[in-house]
C-alpha cells in the first residue's frame, strides 16, 4: 500500500514569500495526524495544495495514491478554515448538497453526526452560532467515504465545553484505514487522540514523529513541547 501523503521539495510561493519552502513529507495510513505551528508557518497552504485548492507550486506531491486533482479529490475531504455554505441554507439543505455533488458521499452517516452534535436538520445556518455551524461542516466532511481527512482549525470556533463532543464526532465513523491531518492550535485538547505530530517553521517540517516517542525523548506533553519549539 502506497502511503497517504507523499511529498517531495514541495515550493509554494505568494510573490517573494515562500509559504512552502522545499517541503519533505511522508505520512502513513491508520493515523490521526497534528499539523502544527505559528501563523504563516505553512500549515494552510499546504492542506490546500494537498486539496487541490492550490495547483501552482512546484516540487512532487501525491495524496491518496495521486497528484491532486480530479481523481484524489474523490479520495480526500477537506475542511477549510473559513466557512463556505450558505447562510441561507437548512442544515438538511446542505446535506442533499453534498450528497449532489460527491459521489462518495453518506447521507445516513452525515444525518448521524448532525444529531449526535445536538443540531436539529431544519435549522438554518444563519440562526446558529459560529460553533453550531462548525459542527455542521465538519459533520459533512467527516460523511465523505474518503481515504484522507485535511480539516484546517475544526474546534477554533467552538468553545472549551463542545470541543470534547467534536473530537468524538470527528473520531465516530473514521475508518482504520484512513489518515486524518488536523492543523490546530488547540493542541491540548487534541493531544489525546493524535497518534503523530508534524511542526513546521517558515514553510519546513521542523520536526515529526509519533507522539509516544516525542514524549518520551523529549520528557514533556506535546503541548508542552509545541511551546519550546517556537519559543
Amino acid at each position: 500500500m502506497t502511503d497517504a501523503i507523499e511529498l517531495r521539495g514541495l515550493v509554494k510561493t505568494y510573490g517573494p514569500l515562500r509559504a512552502l519552502d522545499g517541503l519533505d513529507l511522508t505520512l502513513p495510513y491508520g493515523q490521526v495526524v497534528g499539523l502544527l505551528g505559528e501563523n504563516g508557518s505553512g500549515k494552510t497552504t499546504l492542506l490546500k495544495v494537498l486539496a487541490g485548492v492550490l495547483a501552482d507550486y512546484s516540487g512532487e506531491v501525491r495524496i491518496a495514491g495521486h497528484a491532486p486533482g480530479p481523481e484524489s479529490k474523490s479520495r480526500v475531504s477537506y475542511l477549510p478554515d473559513v466557512s463556505f455554505l450558505p447562510d441561507g441554507a437548512r442544515v438538511r439543505s446542505c446535506i442533499e448538497l453534498y450528497d449532489d455533488c460527491f459521489e462518495a458521499f453518506d447521507p445516513e452517516r452525515a444525518r448521524d453526526l448532525i444529531g449526535f452534535f445536538g443540531l436539529d436538520a431544519s435549522m438554518r445556518l444563519k440562526e446558529m452560532s459560529k460553533g453550531m455551524r462548525e459542527k455542521v461542516q465538519i459533520a459533512l466532511a467527516m460523511a465523505r467515504d474518503a481515504r484522507v481527512f485535511l480539516l484546517d482549525e475544526p474546534i477554533s470556533g467552538v468553545d472549551p465545553a463542545a470541543r470534547d463532543v467534536i473530537l468524538q464526532g470527528v473520531l465516530r465513523n473514521l475508518s482504520a484505514d484512513s489518515l486524518l491531518l488536523v492543523s490546530t492550535h488547540l493542541i491540548h485538547d487534541l493531544e489525546p487522540i493524535l497518534d503523530s505530530v508534524v511542526l513546521m517553521r517558515r514553510g519546513r517540517v521542523a520536526l515529526a514523529g509519533q507522539v509516544d516517542d516525542l514524549r518520551a525523548e523529549h520528557g514533556v506533553s506535546i503541548d508542552r513541547l509545541f511551546r519550546e519549539v517556537y519559543r
